[in-house]
């Protein structure tokens, strides 16, 4: 099992590990559970060790995160008259963490929330940090809040029933960590998987490294901005795309598209390593869109600073820059990003 602590801005625990559920810090109160039914089984694991009367489950994906989605939850927790000491106990991938932690946000203006990421995106993403939310119809994550767990606790066991393609796209976020935090071995996610010896340790050496980064910058007013790179691109991509195209993979072609700015700007050519993962990875090819089609989507992107959108652009590992980019260089990246992927395979021509 390993375990790591956050202390600032609000301190709890991370767990990963197998036969993790005796080794949380059950609050007092009511409890509710709010699961993916992809995970019924170990959900309710979880319910009967910790006492959950009242359960929900939805289903995952990007739909759990919609306002409906989010009534649906407030409306549930409201009917069974959860109190201000209640905690909702979350259990599933990325998409249900990100709803559960704003429902518990937002309810009664703020309950307490345990995790349970059952995804490899949820373990090294979702789960930590603290950021919370839900889309709106023009973008993605517009809507949301800080707000922290209880604890998270990482039960190892639930990745093994997540599909090949699944359990992977989740490694793409452990790989961008290795890209801002110049670990060359969080770069080697072949022969990862749900069996192998060294996936406890590698998820927790990822984790570690937002850990790290969110303790100096809770409320991302600076250094924490370094977490999103590829998800410029990538966010304009799943938005474009009506959330069809997977988080992870939507990542992965925004960390190629980053590569190419990063050389573009002097530095090391990152694309060879960026290209390993996305071979590895082997997502549905992309269909591609003019840049056109992305820029509403961009112009409502987070990272934007008054009017402008500032870019996370790796120029060596370890070495990143965030600011804007003329719009020439923009397209011309995009170009070449284009081209790169359809010589790859990894992309097909609208």
């Amino acid at each position: 099992m390993q375990r790591l602590e956050v202390r600032n801005p609000v301190p709890y625990p991370i767990l990963l590990g197998e036969g993790l559920l005796g080794e949380v810090g059950v609050p007092q109160g009511p409890k509710a559970l709010l699961y993916d039914r992809k995970v019924e089984g170990f959900a309710l694991e979880v319910a009967e060790a910790l006492g959950a009367e009242h359960r929900l489950g939805l289903e995952g994906g990007e739909g759990a995160k919609s306002l409906e989605a989010y009534g649906r939850v407030l409306s549930f927790l409201a009917a069974k008259g959860l109190p201000r000491n209640a905690t909702l106990l979350v259990v599933g991938g990325g998409t249900l963490t990100d709803l559960g932690g704003f429902v518990a946000a937002t309810y009664l203006r703020g309950i307490r929330y345990l995790s349970f990421p059952t995804t490899t995106l949820a373990v090294v993403d979702a789960s930590v940090g603290g950021k919370t939310g839900i889309n709106l119809p023009e973008g993605k994550n517009l809507v949301g809040a800080f707000h922290f767990p209880l604890g998270v606790y990482a039960e190892l066991r639930a990745l093994r029933t997540l599909p090949p393609f699944t359990f992977k796209e989740g490694l793409v976020e452990a790989f961008k960590h290795g890209l801002i935090a110049g670990r060359e071995d969080l770069l080697e996610v072949e022969g990862l998987g749900p069996e192998s010896p060294r996936l406890e340790a590698y998820l927790a050496e990822a984790v570690a490294v937002k850990v790290a980064i969110t303790e100096k910058d809770p409320l991302e007013a600076g250094e924490r901005r370094l977490l999103n790179l590829g998800h410029t691109l990538g966010h304009a991509l799943e938005a474009q795309t009506r959330h069809a195209l997977p988080h992870g993979a939507a990542v992965a072609y925004g960390l190629l598209y980053a590569a190419l700015l990063g050389k573009a700007l002097g530095g090391e050519d990152l694309t060879p390593p960026v290209l390993r993962l996305l071979r590895w990875l082997q997502p549905p090819p992309l269909a591609l869109a003019p840049w056109e089609d992305l820029l509403p989507y961009l112009a409502r992107d987070k990272k934007k600073v008054s009017e402008s959108l500032h870019w996370v652009v790796p120029l060596a590992p370890g070495r990143l820059s965030v600011q804007p980019l003329p719009e020439g260089l923009l397209r011309e990246a995009y170009a070449l990003w284009q081209g790169l992927l359809l010589r790859e395979g990894l992309a097909q021509s609208p």
